[in-house]
């Protein structure tokens, strides 16, 4: 793991070396055998929020960590790097706390930060439907009000941690057009609210992703976030700071293999030598180290930003872009290391390369950045 880290503070350093210890005990022991079962780990995000790892961001006021982005970036990597479907999961329980954060008023602040930022419940954010991924405006899933609150009937897919969830930050759609959606904190409990079974993923197995259903659900009005019809300013405002929680994830599952890759070049031996000193494969090592570290350094750009209060929404979409990328070319460089042992489940590249795939897609498609960054290059 890189050791150089240039970090703001003493503080910011000791995080990093406590999520590195916790890691490394919580995570790396169980990771394989989870992953390769398909199992849920039962007690690890109750021992992450134990450890304040659940709300570095968010304001110490509401029971947050009040650390830098930058710094809750870093420590999402360093997660990554262990097991990437966690880090992508507390990435998410990140954002789906962001409206309520942002949006809510101090009553709902009071009444629903405490249980998420204490890391006593998990939360899952709810946005796409089968029809509508890229194009939000598109969902259909409904919250019709009346004299009581609102009553949700509709679909949702691609929910990370659906089923298991104890709360959902949902949009749905409250009138016509782009600006009839607004958001909505529903308990993972609610009566009319079920799950499908969990998609057979090509990677991130341990945590599941599901489709919800929702049947004459009845929530009251005051879980409503924000005003009616601000659903979708809620949800892109959120998904800014997500897509750089899941370039963090990237830059993560890439350290994490270029790691393991230079491991195996300095033990392998092939005509008397170490791999590594054969010049074809140092260069390509060379690389997957420039690419690794040339992406960590687009995250704490636009983080940093966003710390200084400055916009960062393009800057965001060039960290995903570049990031997610760059672990896609690394993960599959790393695997090339490996031989014919790296298509093998004997070793995680394997695994580091099928993780990587998801984080082009998810957050919004790396299409979907190019036409963002396009969009802002025009006069």
């Amino acid at each position: 793991m890189p050791v150089d880290r240039l970090l703001p503070s003493d503080e910011a350093a000791e995080l990093i070396a406590l999520t590195r210890d916790v890691a490394d005990k919580v995570l790396d022991p169980i990771v394989d055998e989870h992953e390769r079962t398909e199992t849920y780990p039962d007690g690890v995000f109750a021992q992450l929020g134990a450890a304040g790892l659940l709300s570095l961001p968010q304001p110490e006021e509401w029971g947050g960590g009040g650390q830098p982005f930058e710094v809750y970036l870093q420590v999402l990597e360093e997660l990554a790097a262990r097991w990437a479907a966690v880090a992508v999961a507390v990435s998410v329980h990140s954002l789906s706390s962001h409206p309520l954060l942002t949006f809510g008023t101090d009553e709902q602040k009071q009444r629903w930060l405490p249980g998420m930022l204490s890391g006593d419940q998990i939360g899952a954010y709810s946005l796409s439907e089968p029809q509508a991924g890229s194009d939000a405006a598109a969902l259909r899933c409904s919250a019709i009000g009346d004299d009581d609150g609102y009553v949700l009937n509709g679909s949702k897919s691609w929910i990370t941690h659906g089923g298991v969830a104890d709360f959902y930050t949902l949009f749905a759609r409250t009138g016509e057009g782009s600006k009839g959606i607004s958001c909505f904190l529903v308990p993972g409990d609610l009566e009319g609210l079920t799950f499908g079974k969990p998609e057979e993923k090509m990677g991130l197995a341990a945590v599941p992703t599901t489709s919800a259903f929702y049947e004459n659900a009845r929530i009251d009005a005051d879980r409503r976030i924000g005003a009616e019809g601000q659903g979708l300013q809620i949800a892109f405002s959120a998904l800014d700071s997500g897509r750089l929680g899941i370039a963090a994830v990237a830059v993560g599952i890439a350290q994490a293999a270029l790691d393991e890759a230079t491991r195996y070049a300095n033990e392998r031996t092939t005509f008397g030598r170490k791999i590594i000193d054969h010049q074809g494969l140092g260069f390509l090592l060379a690389d997957m180290s420039a690419a690794t570290v040339s992406a960590r350094a687009t995250y704490l750009d636009a983080a940093r930003r966003r710390d200084l209060g400055l916009p960062y929404g393009a800057q965001a979409s060039v960290a995903k872009l570049i990031a997610t990328d760059a672990a896609m070319k690394v993960t599959t460089d790393a695997v090339q290391v490996f031989g014919g042992a790296g298509y093998t489940r004997d070793y995680r590249v394997e695994r580091f390369m099928r993780e990587a795939k998801i984080t082009q897609i998810f957050e919004g498609t790396n299409q979907i950045q190019r036409l963002v960054i396009a969009r802002g290059l025009t006069s």
